[in-house]
């Protein structure tokens, strides 16, 4: 077996294992949404919402999970805004250019993204104006969404930070 076959296979194998633990086969009853289909040189990237019934989103913005197929994935550490004493809209912003700088450097965008987790000092204070400029970055099918409230986060004064996985 030469060497590009045997990562091949291991691509494959590596792939279809991420799948069966995703319930690949068994989730395609419940797929909705439009694929995404991404190309990235020879990567080709395609997500779809999957909304079974009793799974519904408490929000529009995001999907309850996220079917995704590629052959890299990056995970992009947790990042904060520029600015910390900037308005929370700002912030919120400024972070998720920091995640698009990360993505572009990968020569993937935000359709990339199959889920994002966001920690907040003040969640129930600012989760609103999260949920509104999420949508000015995210697209459809929205990435899966988890948003965590806590004491505090590692940086002295950080009040958000966001971490994203995205496929490629």
């Amino acid at each position: 077996m030469t060497k590009e076959n045997e990562k091949s296979c291991r691509r494959e194998l590596i792939g279809t294992a991420v799948m069966g633990a995703a319930g690949g086969v068994l989730a395609a009853p419940f797929l909705q949404g439009t694929a995404q289909a991404e190309s990235h040189g020879s990567h080709t990237f395609q997500s779809r919402a999957l909304r079974p019934k009793g799974a519904p989103s408490a929000d529009s913005g995001y999907s309850p999970a996220i079917l995704a197929q590629g052959q890299q994935m990056l995970f992009i550490s947790g990042q904060g805004p520029e600015d910390i004493s900037a308005d929370m809209e700002t912030q919120i912003r400024q972070t998720f250019d920091r995640i698009g700088l990360l993505l572009e450097a990968t020569g993937a965008t935000f359709a990339n993204v199959v889920i994002i987790r966001s920690f907040w000092v003040h969640m129930l204070r600012d989760l609103e104006i999260y949920r509104k400029v999420r949508k000015d970055y995210l697209v459809e099918p929205y990435p899966a969404s988890t948003a965590v409230g806590t004491p505090e986060l590692a940086i002295p004064g950080l009040e958000l930070e966001i971490e994203a996985v995205a496929v490629l």
